[in-house]
């Protein structure tokens, strides 16, 4: 699709905002009346697209510190093109503060960016993300309100250092704290190394959750070509944000909305990348959801599907070496979708109006060993694993790559704690009956029973067996990890615990079988001794029993449903709001 300028094309009457701005009635006098009363005049907003900025920074959402400015330059771009610029703050969820998860409020972020558009003057939508549920939050409620939209991401902040050392968020915070439990490293180097971890503005700098889902928004069509690659702090950034504003007002004139873009062929793509970068283990729980608000037909087993065929050729941290502004400075997101074309729905259609094809032909990589060749790939596959057995009847995820390889196939004991307050309280006890072959199991960490499905799934590997120079072990949870994060960690185990999945009834000394080659993973207990012990198995109170929790506790779906409302799932159409 490319722009199309002509007059019926530009008709303000055909201007979703015109309902509220252009009639000549009592209700739009007040409604102009009062834009009037802010020192707007007619001809800043009549007959113009009205753009909602929807920003997600906050001053407790680190990541999005630079968000401000940012929002001041997408509207310098709206502004440019004709369109009036309207700036709405939306819910921040900021990773880092909120607790028990973020997680626990993407639905809410996604049911308030559906409900702000809807009930609103608006005609087309900047969608400002970044840190990890932020992306997908927004990218679900603007497709079930499906007006123009177009997503800018945040960026990934600037390489760290200390000494010699280059640092990754996340992924060098849990190798530095394991050497300190292990006694390896003194208080003094560990402060220094809270001093220069965070070097700037941005998303954590590894391929963690927030840069996954910027890329996978970038192979969906939803923002601008190159744009999930771009360091936050940097001058290209803020171009971009002003190139962003630019492109909103023609895509409202062009009536070009997620529904033509964010189809089955996207889809693909999404899920291509996400196994070709190396992807945060999260991106399946989004892209689930993503995909059901959609319409689209995806489940987990397709994820597996691509997984086996899908080359990983991004040598970036937790599985690689790199970082993100490594990867930027090799050729980006762009770049490395060229060197998988053949593996990629070129045809698919993008928010520039061009086809993905066309934006990424002949993008050129300026360092191959930061994006491979699929000759010269990391694995041939080796993104995310879904694994399947009587442990998971609905399946549960692992990113072998980031895994010791001699845990892949392993059979073990299970040390078992039933929530995370008991981890906390046994983990580190000297008497605790662990060793390097046994496989700690998490349960209570799911979406209802933690609640919020929190990222507690890289579970922690006792003191005593770090002191012995332990780095790795097989750890089983109904939790999610941060996509920072790294190990032999089995995660959405589906059902969760909480609502009676067989993890629930593991207790210590199971013998537990993970053949991650083979997609299975297998609990060594009878059919006869698991239905004993279902039988006498009591479901824990709900954690809310009011408010919010209460609403989330009720309707969201589990794991390998995509963790939404199940009254959200549902690509039904919802009427405009009646304006009298």
């Amino acid at each position: 699709m490319s722009n199309n300028n002509s007059l019926n094309q530009r008709d303000p009457r055909s201007l979703r905002s015109h309902r509220w701005f252009g009639p000549d009635d009592l209700r739009s006098f007040g409604h102009r009346s009062r834009l009037k009363g802010t020192g707007l005049s007619d001809r800043d907003y009549l007959g113009k697209p009205v753009i909602a900025i929807l920003n997600t920074w906050s001053d407790l959402n680190t990541c999005h510190s630079h968000l401000r400015q940012r929002a001041e330059e997408i509207k310098r771009g709206v502004w440019q093109s004709g369109g009036f610029p309207v700036e709405v703050p939306v819910l921040s969820l900021g990773e880092m503060l909120m607790k028990p998860t973020t997680m626990l409020y993407r639905n809410l972020l996604a049911m308030e960016t559906e409900e702000v558009l809807r009930c609103h003057p608006v005609d087309g939508a900047v969608l400002m993300g970044g840190c990890d549920k932020t992306t997908p939050a927004l990218l679900m409620g603007a497709i079930s309100m499906n007006i123009p939209a177009i997503y800018f991401p945040a960026g990934a902040m600037l390489k760290a250092r200390w000494g010699k050392e280059t640092l990754g968020s996340g992924s060098d915070a849990w190798k530095f704290w394991a050497e300190r439990c292990a006694g390896n490293l003194c208080d003094e180097a560990w402060c220094e190394i809270e001093n220069s971890i965070a070097r700037s503005a941005g998303v954590c700098m590894t391929m963690g959750t927030a840069s996954t889902m910027m890329s996978i928004t970038e192979a969906l069509g939803m923002c601008l070509p190159g744009a999930s690659s771009i360091p936050a702090v940097i001058s290209e950034h803020s171009r971009l944000a002003t190139d962003t504003g630019r492109r909103i007002v023609d895509m409202v004139w062009e009536d070009l909305k997620p529904s033509d873009v964010v189809t089955q062929d996207a889809m693909h793509n999404a899920i291509v990348t996400d196994m070709a970068i190396g992807g945060s283990t999260n991106a399946l729980v989004h892209l689930l959801a993503i995909a059901r608000r959609a319409g689209l037909t995806l489940s987990m087993s397709d994820f597996d599907s691509y997984s086996r065929n899908t080359p990983l050729v991004a040598n970036l941290r937790p599985v690689g070496k790199y970082l993100m502004e490594d990867f930027y400075n090799a050729g980006g997101l762009k770049a490395l979708l060229w060197q998988i074309r053949d593996l990629l729905k070129l045809d698919t259609l993008t928010v520039n109006g061009q086809s993905i094809g066309n934006n990424i032909e002949g993008s050129e990589v300026f360092d191959d060993d930061v994006i491979r060749s699929v000759d010269n790939a990391i694995a041939d596959s080796s993104g995310t694993f879904v694994l399947h057995g009587n442990l998971a009847p609905n399946g549960c995820v692992i990113k072998p790559a980031a895994a010791e390889k001699k845990f892949l196939n392993h059979r073990g004991p299970a040390v078992v704690f039933e929530d995370y307050a008991d981890l906390k309280a046994r983990i580190n006890d000297d008497d605790l009956d662990v060793t390097a072959d046994s496989v700690i199991v998490l349960k209570s960490a799911g979406p209802l029973g933690a609640p919020g499905f929190p990222e507690w799934g890289m579970l922690p590997i006792p003191n005593k067996l770090l002191r012995a120079g332990v780095r790795d072990m097989v750890r089983i949870s109904d939790a999610r990890m941060s996509g920072t994060s790294y190990g032999t960690c089995v995660l959405h185990v589906s059902p969760e615990s909480h609502v009676g999945g067989p993890l629930a009834f593991v207790q210590t000394g199971d013998m537990i079988e993970l053949d991650v080659e083979g997609r299975r993973i297998h609990l060594d207990v009878s059919d006869e001794e698991l239905a004993n012990r279902r039988a006498n198995w009591k479901q824990p109170e709900p954690p809310y029993t009011r408010g919010y929790g209460q609403l989330f506790a009720q309707h969201v779906t589990q794991a390998h449903e995509g963790c939404d409302f199940d009254f959200l799932e549902k690509n039904d159409k919802v009427p405009d709001p009646k304006i009298f």
